[in-house]
Order: C-alpha cells, then structure tokens, then sequence
C-alpha cells in the first residue's frame, strides 16, 4: 500500500490508469470532433453534387454510434496499459464486436443513403424500371450484409461457423420445401427486378386482370385498376403469365374499316382511298399506311385503312380516331356515297299451278 492506494492494479500503477483514462477522454473528444467536420463536409458535397455515393457516405457517417466513439477512446488508451492475457482477450473480443455492429450499420445506412439518393435523381417515368431493380437489390444487399455480419460475430465469440452454416444448410432445405410458395415469389420478385417486363407506373394487362403498376414487393405486385380497386398478384403468377405493357408502346397501329351500298359507282369507288388519306393525313401526330378497297361483303363494299398513332396516350388515339370517323362520313357525304347496312331481299315464288 502507498498513499492508501493498492500497488497496481490488473498489473498497472495507478499513476499510468490515469494516465491511460486522460487519454482515452482525448481520443474520445478528437474522434467525436473529427466525425462531425467529416460529417459536415460530406453531407455539403452530397448536397452540392448529383452522384448518389456522396448520398451514402453522409447516411454512413451519420449512422456513427456513441459506443463506437467511446469504444475506440477505450482502446487508444489502453494501448498505453499492460493488461494480463486474459482481460486483453476479454476486451479484444468485445472492440471486435463493436467494430463489426459498426461496420454493419456504417454499409446499411450507405445503402440506404444511395438508394435514397439514387431515387431522388431518378425520377423519370422512362427510368422506372432501374428504380424497381435498385430497390430489389439494395435489399438482397442488406440481407447478405447482415448474414455475414452475424456469421463473423458467432466467430468471433468461438462458435464453429462451418457447422453452423452446414445445420442451416439442411434446416434451409426444409424451411424450402415448407414455403416454396413464398420462396417461389421471392425469386419472381428478384426476377422482376432484373428483367424489368414491368414497373412502377406501367399499364398492363394479363387476360381479364388490367391496372397500373404501383409497387413491385417481394412477395406481391400491385396494381391500381381502370375501376379503381387495388389488384393484388402474386409474383409468381405475374411472371408465368403473358405480359401486354401498353406503358412501353411507343406507337398504336389503327386499322379502321366500314362498308359503302352497292349501288356506289366504280368511279366514286375508286375516289374513296384518296378521301380516306386526306382525313388521316390531316391529324397529328398520325402516320398514315394505306387506304383500299378490301373486299366485297355480303351486304357491302368493304374498305379498310391503316394508320399510326405516334403517342401511347389512349385519350389521344381516341380523339384522332373520332375526328377520322367523322371526317369520313363528311366526306363520304359530299361524295354522294352511302354507308351499306345489313339487307336482306326475300324473293317470293309461287309454285306452278297443277304441283300440288
């Protein structure tokens, strides 16, 4: 004893403890300020720039624990202790713990960060497709993460990993076989994200079910339809199943037929494709294709144009297809030409005389 106080403890004088906690309140204070300036700097780069890195290394460093920070301050100043083999180990262990939780939540929060950004700068309609599928794998990256963060704490603690990963292994195999159904939409889900057939704000049809496009899950697809009801699908039915996307047409062919009366003269006959090019051609945005006579019906004399609309917008093709239905009748009109209808013409016989 000396002064009241014990020799040494855990082999260190009291004088080189003091020592050792003023330097770890240093090291504390040092790391805390310099995270903060680091901090500052990134988030005003991040704000400055459009990359979506600099989006995740501010959301990385905002993520900073204060047990991380205090941790570290520890370990500095135990670097200036001789700590018996058993306390050195005890206490390596739990700053390899704390380093490993940290790291974990430093790449979550990146991860988070980036998609955020990522997203905030991809706004387009046209680019919703590379938005569905960062999504889907920034989540299967925060999946692995934290599988081989939790495989490094068991090794770390001393647990043997490989015959662990070898019972999950077989548990896996039956967990599998019991949700197959789940598992199935999981993968149709990373499927979705990869082939993009569809994304979020794409109108589409698979047989009688149609809507658009709102979020693509990892077990269901949901979709808004024309009646307003939410449709919900499961992934997998959704990738087993013919896929019409309309959002991802970039024209509309139109084939627009009717029939004149018979009674048409072959020369007003031959001045109605000419007609039919004028009407089509006088709307915009239209591409017009052919205009023929195509055949004669039972009760008319068929004709039949082609024509594109250059824009997907239903309500548009609607109005252009209006306004050439009624151009034609005017013009059809002011020709003299008649529209057929469906006769039938009954012709009497009365039997000879005598047949009876």
């Amino acid at each position: 004893m000396n002064g009241g106080l014990p020799a040494d403890i855990l082999g260190n004088p009291p004088g080189r403890w003091v020592v050792a906690v003023l330097v770890a309140v240093l090291a504390v204070l040092a790391l805390a300020l310099l995270l903060r300036l680091v901090r500052t700097r990134v988030e005003g780069w991040a704000r400055a720039t459009d990359a979506a890195l600099d989006d995740g290394l501010a959301a990385a460093l905002r993520a900073t624990r204060w047990w991380f920070v205090l941790a570290s301050g520890v370990l500095v100043g135990a670097l200036t202790l001789t700590l018996p083999a058993g306390v050195a180990r005890v206490a390596g262990r739990l700053l390899v713990v704390a380093v490993l939780l940290q790291a974990g939540l430093w790449l979550h929060a990146g991860i988070g960060g980036w998609l955020q950004g990522y997203m905030k700068r991809h706004r387009d309609p046209a680019r919703a497709g590379e938005a569905t599928t960062t999504t889907v794998l920034a989540f299967v990256a925060r999946l692995l993460l934290w599988s081989v963060v939790v495989l490094m704490l068991f090794a770390n603690a001393g647990v043997d990993v490989t015959a662990l990963v070898a019972s999950l292994g077989i548990g896996g195999v039956a967990v599998a076989l019991a949700a197959q159904n789940i598992l199935g939409d999981m993968f149709a889900s990373l499927a979705i994200a990869l082939d993009q057939p569809v994304a979020i704000g794409d109108f589409i049809v698979m047989g009688d079910t149609m809507g658009t496009v709102e979020r693509v899950g990892l077990k269901t697809t949901r979709l808004r339809s024309l009646s307003g009801e939410l449709v919900v699908l499961a992934n997998t039915d959704l990738m087993g199943s013919r896929i019409r996307n309309y959002k991802r047409m970039f024209e509309r062919r139109v084939v627009f037929g009717f029939g004149v009366a018979y009674e048409t003269g072959p020369q007003q006959l031959a001045a109605i494709p000419a007609m039919l090019r004028a009407v089509i051609s006088r709307e915009e945005p239209v591409r017009f294709e052919r205009a023929h006579l195509s055949a004669l019906g039972a009760s008319a004399i068929e004709f039949e144009a082609v024509y594109f609309v250059l824009d997907p917008d239903f309500n548009r093709y609607m109005d252009i297809q209006q306004r050439v239905i009624l151009g034609t009748m005017a013009a059809l009109r002011e020709a003299g030409v008649g529209f057929a209808y469906p006769t039938r013409t009954v012709h009497l016989v009365s039997p000879p005389r005598g047949s009876a």
